[in-house]
């Protein structure tokens, strides 16, 4: 199968949706001729028009008040916010309007659109554009929040939730545009609530999210290594979440290590431990559930300090080597 970066498949997806549905179309801060933040959209002005490549002023607010319009009235928007950093200076449309307006219709109007958002440290961004923020969002009924891994996922995942008639937040990490892997030519979906088996293991299950799911393999290949096999889930949707799959690999492994970048303190860590503890998987635990995240602080300009701010791969073999050994 051919091979296309993560920023590839994306618009892959963007451009077979827009060609399929009319009613789809792009709206944010230089996604035209500029091609987005990281350069995403490109190509896409130039195929499609401004009238459905729309470069917009520097307002989120803005930005997700257009697409919560112009969702009530039909159509599929897409948005892109530069930084998720800057998902808060939308947050009023999204959480206060876009994610309650079926509820409090009683169902009669629906909201479909998606808001795409690069996250997450690794480029020397600083505090203000390196934030990790999708537990925010998973806190909000309305919202459902959804954070590939690869390029195949992340092409499966952004057309399935632009078909979604609910609002969705599309989290993708910077570091991974670049990464590479097989994707289908053809369209496709992924079910949104669909979790991913990365890897099979006996020994420990490593749930992992964005970035630390290409981590936690390459500490899996390593623990092998030493004779221990590490079970890697990715959730791909944090909301919905597939809880069943979860489930089932902690009752096959009894250890289980979560990862993700995002501050430890509210992380999306919490909300997987409480889901493993109140279920029958908690009888199958040998040890306590472990949770490893990004430190309680703001994410340093420093590439040193950034570095050691989130956890990398040496990281996650020292905490599944001693979760294994029953050193914890």
């Amino acid at each position: 199968m051919r091979e296309l970066s993560y920023a590839e498949a994306i618009r892959e997806a963007l451009r077979q949706e827009m060609q399929r549905d009319e009613r789809v179309f792009i709206i944010g801060e230089d996604v035209g001729v500029y091609g987005g933040a990281f350069g995403v959209t490109l190509g896409l002005v130039e195929e499609f028009g401004e009238e459905r490549v729309i470069d917009t002023p520097i307002s989120e607010l803005g930005v997700v008040g257009a697409m919560t319009g112009a969702a009530l009235v039909g159509m599929r928007p897409v948005g892109e916010i530069m930084f998720m950093d800057f998902i808060t200076l939308a947050s009023e449309q999204l959480v206060n309007q876009a994610a309650k307006i079926h509820f409090m219709f009683g169902g009669k109007e629906k909201v479909p659109f998606v808001l795409r958002t690069p996250a997450g440290s690794g480029t020397g961004a600083a505090a203000q554009h390196s934030q990790s923020l999708e537990n925010w969002f998973v806190h909000i009924p309305g919202l459902k929040v959804v954070m590939p891994s690869t390029p195949y996922d992340a092409k499966g995942l952004l057309i399935a939730s632009i078909r979604d008639d609910n609002p969705v937040v599309f989290v993708e990490h910077k570091l991974l545009y670049k990464v590479r892997g097989p994707v289908p030519e053809e369209p496709y979906t992924i079910p949104l609530g669909t979790a991913d088996v990365k890897r099979e293991g006996r020994d420990l299950t490593v749930i992992a999210t964005s970035i630390m799911v290409q981590r936690a393999l390459q500490a899996a290949t390593l623990l092998a290594e030493e004779g221990i096999e590490a079970e890697v889930i990715d959730p791909r949707t944090l909301k919905p979440l597939d809880k069943e799959t979860i489930i089932r690999s902690v009752i096959k492994t009894g250890r289980v290590l979560i990862v993700h970048e995002a501050c430890k303190t509210g992380g999306f860590g919490g909300e997987l431990a409480a889901v493993i503890v109140e279920s029958e998987a908690f009888d199958y635990l040998d040890a306590p559930v472990i949770r490893l995240a990004g430190r309680d602080i703001p994410i340093p300009y420093n590439r040193t300090l950034e570095y050691h701010t989130v956890p990398q791969v040496e990281d996650i073999v020292e905490a599944a080597r001693r979760l294994a050994q029953g050193r914890v």
